[in-house]
């Protein structure tokens, strides 16, 4: 088996740069992509969705976590928004490597990078609010590792925002953060893409 998908460890796919613009939250990124990542031409529509409805305005203090933050965009944006700390974890080290020369080439500081598998080497255990855009084609197994293992990583009045399609298993993953968490609310719908969200209370 080639690891040739982007929630693989080491993608051993040949590499092909890309450098493009995006704007997100106002400002002008700068991206450079490559082979072997999540959605390596433009920003996905369902990370966009999920930047676009994300607030912040009745968080607790402290940081944000993304799990599965691919080559950056959803990190970024919500870091260079919110100027809250934010960490950004993938198991795909090519994309890891990916985010932080996006960090550096954006001029975005308040974060910290690094490679993990989901939860494994996430040592905080009262963040704010953590995002997902789960990679769906890791299997349910582990989209719903990330919805469950979210509880005990939040701070009390924390959020745990997800963006999954309904053909994806959008109502799966309501059910299981909604048996987690005590409550899930859809903040957003659009093509098919919905933003699921629940609170730690």
């Amino acid at each position: 088996m080639t690891n040739n998908h982007y929630y693989t460890n080491e993608p051993s796919t040949p590499h092909d740069i890309a450098e493009w613009v995006f704007e997100l939250k106002g400002k002008r990124f700068n991206f450079t992509t490559d082979s072997g990542v999540f959605s390596k031409k433009t920003v996905d529509f369902g990370s966009r969705l999920l930047i676009e409805t994300f607030s912040e305005e009745q968080l607790p203090a402290g940081a944000i976590l993304d799990v599965g933050c691919g080559y950056g965009p959803m990190g970024l944006a919500l870091a260079f928004d919110s100027e809250r700390p934010v960490e950004m974890v993938d198991i795909n080290q090519r994309a890891v490597a990916l985010a932080r020369q996006n960090a550096e080439k954006n001029g975005i500081k308040n974060v910290e990078i690094y490679e993990s598998n989901i939860y494994e080497n996430v040592k905080g255990t009262a963040y704010a609010a953590i995002v997902s855009n789960p990679p769906i084609r890791a299997g349910k197994q582990v989209v719903h590792e990330i919805l469950t293992g979210a509880f005990s990583r939040l701070a009390t009045s924390g959020t745990l925002t997800v963006v999954i399609q309904k053909k994806q298993g959008a109502p799966s993953a309501a059910k299981k953060m909604a048996e987690v968490f005590g409550n899930v609310e859809t903040l957003a719908k659009d093509k098919g893409y919905f933003i699921l969200q629940s609170v730690k209370f």
